[in-house]
């Protein structure tokens, strides 16, 4: 089970739109508070692992799923300030696990929005577990519209 914490003390979100001269065309403009963060937790079970994954030989936690759980740290971090209908899609991951994680044990990982740049969305993420850190990286996000993305893509 993930469980989910929002530290909403520190959000705030404008959405701005514009219509351009003429065109009908509404351009969605997003502004967000730096610093907004979000923490995600869960118990390192067998599906976790880097034995599972096939990432590592041994059951301990893999890096894939710190990873994933950092990318829904960010996704979480800011989800519902959007408007209906769009979402963020993963763009850029760099991370470094720094410590093994047995079976059993609770892990979280906290995403800090640092900066935006337009559409695109920089984060700090971290990992830890019971004795403390076990990984650090950023990960940047893009704001699209969920209907038109998918569009895009349909082959």
């Amino acid at each position: 089970m993930i469980d989910f914490h929002n530290d909403v003390s520190i959000i705030s979100i404008g959405l701005v739109q514009k219509q351009q001269a003429n065109l009908g065309v509404i351009k969605l403009e997003f502004n967000f508070n730096k610093d907004i963060k979000f923490t995600m937790e869960q118990t390192v079970g067998n599906s976790d692992t880097a034995s599972y994954y096939g990432s590592g030989d041994l059951d301990v936690y893999a890096t894939p799923a710190m990873t994933a759980l950092m990318e829904n740290a960010a996704k979480n971090c800011i989800q519902k300030e959007l408007p209906a209908g769009f979402t963020t899609v993963g763009i850029e991951i760099s991370v470094k696990h720094i410590k093994a994680t047995p079976l059993g044990v609770k892990v979280s990982a906290e995403s800090i929005l640092e900066k935006t740049e337009g559409k695109k969305l920089f984060f700090k993420v971290e990992a830890y577990d019971d004795i403390g850190k076990i990984g650090e990286g950023i990960h940047i996000r893009y704001i699209v519209n969920s209907k038109e993305f998918i569009k895009k893509i349909s082959r």
